[in-house]
């Protein structure tokens, strides 16, 4: 399966050391701009990457099997459906977009193209993830689920000082919702589907949330999802029965091992992903999907996909977080 990148930063450069482990995977072509060339070329080398682009059109009009988009959260939109419109299946990092208008616009594109558009989202992949949903029963009745991912951002001191980076800028879709929390909410959406009711609570500063809490409302118990990139603590996480509790033990985006914890037992402790990185059983998945035409599996990522972008631009643009394409 021939994957071209669009896209040379943090999160290229954090797959790429892992993409050998993805049966039947090649690594076709780069492409970013004039300025990531260095970076590009060096990357090419390293990783046997045999074509380097500085032209999205000249790279999406070669017959690729995935287009992987990993570029800042405000271009996930453009680019995709750039790369829809020449016939490409994509592979779009989180959030998959910034309003949830867009995202119905893609997978509309998507079937009309006769192609799939998927969200790079770590969680719903992993096999611990699996494991958790398999271990709720357990639990008896669920009554409260408190998430946490709070991860001090180096470009915060920054930030105060005036300037702003992209991981700041309303105008570009910035915002601890969009960058940490919204692994919490689609690891909750995930496990339990649609809430019957949901808020978003931010701490605001220049219109961006760099810090937050979403109270999510279900039938019987409530879900607090926190995030933070201008503090840190534990990222850690709590599944709460009336029959004993599971502890995820990093984020939400890793879930590199949890506890199960019944009444009057010894905790069991569950750490059984496939791969180191989290990022391999996705990539596994994604390739699978496409290439045995999994439609019914396509189906549920893309319902999930939706449910989540509709969450978030709801409960961000009420909480006051404006983006310049909400209108």
């Amino acid at each position: 399966m021939k994957l071209g990148i669009i896209g040379a930063g943090m999160i290229v450069n954090d797959f790429l050391p892992s993409a050998h482990l993805i049966p039947g995977l090649e690594l076709d072509s780069i492409c970013g701009m004039e300025s990531d060339l260095p970076v590009m070329n060096s990357l090419s080398r390293q990783y046997d990457i045999p074509h380097v682009y500085t032209s999205y059109e000249e790279m999406l009009n070669q017959k690729l099997d995935l287009v992987y988009v990993a570029v800042p959260n405000f271009l996930h939109y453009s680019i995709s459906r750039m790369a829809l419109e020449h016939g490409q299946n994509v592979f779009v990092e989180k959030p998959m977009v910034a309003h949830y208008r867009e995202a119905q616009e893609l997978f509309s594109l998507a079937e009309q193209q006769g192609v799939m558009i998927f969200e790079a989202i770590t969680n719903q992949y992993l096999t611990n993830y699996q494991l958790i949903r398999e271990n709720l029963a357990k639990l008896g009745e669920i009554r409260l689920v408190r998430m946490d991912y709070s991860q001090y951002s180096s470009r915060y001191e920054k930030f105060k000082e005036g300037l702003v980076l992209p991981a700041f800028d309303p105008a570009k879709a910035g915002g601890a919702l969009m960058d940490l929390n919204i692994y919490n909410l689609h690891f909750v959406t995930g496990l339990f589907g649609t809430p019957k009711s949901y808020r978003y609570y931010p701490n605001l500063i220049r219109g961006i949330d760099v810090s937050g809490v979403m109270v999510m409302e279900y039938a019987g118990f409530l879900a607090t999802l926190t995030a933070a990139k201008d503090s840190c603590s534990p990222s850690i996480s709590v599944i709460q029965g009336d029959q004993g509790y599971l502890t995820l033990n990093t984020p939400a985006n890793t879930c590199t091992s949890f506890d199960v914890v019944l009444n009057g037992k010894e905790p069991k402790r569950v750490a059984a992903n496939a791969f180191s990185h989290r990022m391999t059983e996705e990539f596994i998945a994604v390739t699978n999907i496409i290439s045995r035409n999994d439609t019914v599996m396509y189906r549920k990522t893309r319902s999930h996909s939706l449910l989540v972008s509709e969450i978030q631009t709801k409960a961000r643009i009420n909480a006051g977080i404006r983006f310049p394409n909400d209108d």
